[in-house]
């Protein structure tokens, strides 16, 4: 009874973090008074701010993550075929919901203009969802519709935040008046792009090749090279390190997943 009384609790907390996380985001694109996060923090998030913004059209991948969280928010109401899967849904619900209220939190800090505390809080993002990443790793899906609206849609999101923290980091810097230290802003973007790349390649190692995490990072990267081959600042090396660091990701995930399959 004290476990039914647990679930129903966490159940509440999922649900009213997703509502947060929805109004959150509403106010992001303006909605309800807020100002679209392009043009919050002196446009600082901008497409044309650093070489590490993304084209805009990157960030309707943010329909897919609201949407994969909606199905996840219903799904999780529901018990788990086995006792195994229902435990698997207990070690998930809260630090799923952590996620939420941070991604909520983000966006009011950058509507503040605080962007150095908005690092400080998509990092905190990345790293919680880097434990959801382990909880995945560490259990077992009960089905199709667990590993889509589960492991797919929280793949999606760590993919793509890793991107968004790269760019975060390099709007803030950029913001602060960081001069690049004697190397040339090039110079720093490769060097970022491939840091990310690194991360994207652990990640596939580590996880037999979750499609949905590198899909997401590849996204993110492709869509920083259509901005600098089209938009400004334009930057033909940066461009060209991000289609290959997207293709490094792909090209090692495939080859992990099906190494993983043969061995199954």
């Amino acid at each position: 009874m004290q476990e039914k009384s647990r679930d129903r609790v966490e159940r509440i907390v999922v649900t009213v973090s997703f509502v947060v996380c929805v109004i959150g985001s509403m106010i992001g694109v303006g909605v309800f008074g807020g100002t679209p996060v392009s043009s919050a923090a002196g446009g600082a998030l901008d497409t044309d701010a650093t070489l590490l913004a993304p084209a805009s059209a990157a960030f309707s991948v943010w329909t897919v993550v609201y949407v994969g969280l909606a199905g996840y928010t219903v799904l999780q109401w529901f018990d788990g075929p086995t006792p195994r899967a229902q435990a698997r849904q207990r070690r998930l619900r809260l630090p799923v919901a952590g996620t939420m209220l941070l991604n909520a939190a983000w966006i009011l800090v950058v509507q503040a203009g605080w962007l150095w505390m908005s690092v400080l809080v998509i990092g905190a993002l990345l790293v919680l969802l880097g434990r959801v990443f382990v909880i995945l790793l560490r259990t077992r899906a009960s089905g199709p519709l667990d590993r889509v609206l589960v492991d797919g849609v929280l793949g999606v999101y760590l993919g793509w935040v890793c991107v968004a923290t790269a760019a975060n980091v390099a709007a803030a810097l950029t913001s602060a008046g960081f001069d690049g230290g004697g190397l040339a802003p090039e110079g720093w973007a490769v060097a970022v792009l491939v840091a990310v790349g690194a991360v994207g390649v652990a990640l596939a190692v580590r996880g037999d090749g979750r499609i949905a995490v590198a899909l997401a990072i590849a996204w993110g990267l492709s869509w920083i090279a259509v901005a600098r081959w089209d938009g400004t600042p334009a930057s033909a090396p940066t461009a060209a390190a991000a289609v290959a660091v997207a293709a490094v990701v792909l090209a090692v995930t495939l080859g992990v997943r099906v190494r993983a399959v043969v061995r199954a």
